[in-house]
């Protein structure tokens, strides 16, 4: 390196183009990262507001569908009944 070239980068001083391309890809990746969080976060906000409705619609289904735990007794029954129907159409020679 001749005299004049290393006075001249002694003058200039240290380059600051590295800290400047890293602050710019920094600011690239949380531009980024912001992007792809925000709609998780709206989309589970609507979740979550959509929840309390969801839950009282099941609780209502759950009430509503009730009456059909005892369908297997009412079965049982109608079975006995058909059978004694069946013994007495026998019976008549039916």
């Amino acid at each position: 390196m001749t005299a004049h070239a290393l006075a001249l980068a002694v003058a200039a001083g240290p380059s600051r183009t590295g800290w400047v391309v890293g602050y710019i890809i920094g600011v690239v990746v949380v531009i980024a990262v912001v992007a792809l969080v925000v709609p998780i976060l709206v989309l589970a906000r609507s979740i979550g507001n959509a929840a309390p409705l969801i839950n009282d619609q099941l609780k209502q289904a759950e009430r509503n569908t009730a009456p059909l735990a005892a369908l297997r007794t009412t079965i049982d029954h109608a079975q006995v009944i058909v059978a004694g129907l069946a013994r007495g159409r026998a019976r008549l020679g039916g």
